[in-house]
């Protein structure tokens, strides 16, 4: 029986963070492959969609309009590793062709670093590490006379600004710590926000209350600069803004004024429009920021487990099964 044609859109170095040898061997073994490097739709690239049943296709791949159906006839999958697929390709695909992605495997590894962060903020690592570099021992001294305050997330209230896969994850892992949860997501029923531990809240209650306000929703028309200048006013004095989501959500300007003027802090892994941030860029420096080179998703397990998740995609396609992970034009309203 021929083999589907299949076309990765991957550079050399990308494709192995995702396929190590035992996946590329099935990928061998079930299709005839190419892999293209091109970012654009180039002349190469058109001669061989004209012959491609699938695609692969990561975040270095070109986005595609309507006219991918006409350079690509016999096209009826395309397999994405990673979770953005609304912005790469135009609606219409999403009604003529599989289209599939693999956002699960990052759940996890990315609520494990907004935990990390609200950590870090309630201990006041930052500040404890900055005193420590100082020529001086004073802060022992103040501990031992003073104590340390209310240094913890116990009791504290969380606001979880979306309760997706990240969010609900986000609330399993801190459990542990007792916090009281709030969650503001209007498309999540009430009874499963409660069912995990957490309190529906209006975006209103939740900007007024969180002590720790987690951003953990995906970039859509309703959620960008959500968190503006009027919303992060309204979080308490002394909050952190948590960011593990996209940067498009919160003024980054605006973030970064109430940072520099010390009412607010912040921890963010992503700050998307400025992606990388400029080296001079005042956050990456500031008392009272953490900064991450957004890695919440990026260990190599992640990009394995996805690589699997589009190999299983590729292989039901193939025998003409379901599959499992097609993204449908009702779900892109609520994804990035």
């Amino acid at each position: 029986m021929k083999r589907p044609r299949v076309i990765v859109l991957s550079g050399e170095a990308l494709f192995r963070s995702f396929f190590d040898p035992p996946r590329e061997r099935r990928l061998d073994r079930g299709f005839a492959w190419t892999r293209v490097p091109d970012r654009r739709v180039t002349p190469r690239l058109r001669r061989l969609l004209a012959d491609a049943d699938a695609l692969v296709t990561t975040w270095d791949s070109p986005s595609f309009g309507e006219e991918l159906l006409s350079l690509a006839p016999r096209l009826r999958l395309v397999a994405h590793c990673g979770g953005e697929v609304k912005a790469r390709f135009a609606r219409p695909l999403f009604e003529r062709l599989v289209i599939a992605n693999a956002p699960g495997p990052m759940a996890h590894l990315v609520a494990e670093l907004a935990v990390t962060f609200l950590l870090m903020a309630a201990r006041r690592v930052d500040a404890y590490r900055e005193a420590l570099r100082r020529p001086s021992n004073r802060v022992y001294e103040r501990l031992h006379l003073e104590g340390a305050g209310d240094e913890t997330l116990r009791g504290r209230t969380v606001g979880l600004l979306g309760f997706g896969r990240i969010g609900q994850e986000t609330a399993r892992l801190l459990g542990a710590f007792g916090p009281r949860l709030l969650v503001h997501d209007p498309y999540v029923p009430a009874a499963t926000v409660r069912a995990r531990g957490a309190a529906p809240a209006s975006l209103a209650r939740l900007l007024r209350e969180s002590q720790y306000l987690v951003l953990a929703a995906g970039l859509t028309d309703a959620t960008r600069d959500l968190v503006g200048r009027s919303a992060l006013r309204r979080l308490p004095d002394g909050a952190t803004v948590v960011n593990v989501a996209r940067g498009g959500i919160v003024d980054l300007e605006a973030l970064t004024a109430e940072v520099r003027s010390g009412r607010l802090r912040c921890a963010l892994d992503v700050t998307d429009p400025l992606e990388p941030l400029p080296v001079r860029h005042p956050l990456r420096r500031m008392r009272g920021a953490t900064l991450t080179p957004h890695v919440g998703a990026a260990a190599a397990e992640v990009r394995r487990a996805m690589a699997d998740i589009v190999l299983d995609a590729l292989e039901r396609f193939s025998r003409g099964e379901r599959v499992r992970t097609r993204v449908t034009t009702r779900m892109l309203e609520r994804m990035t």
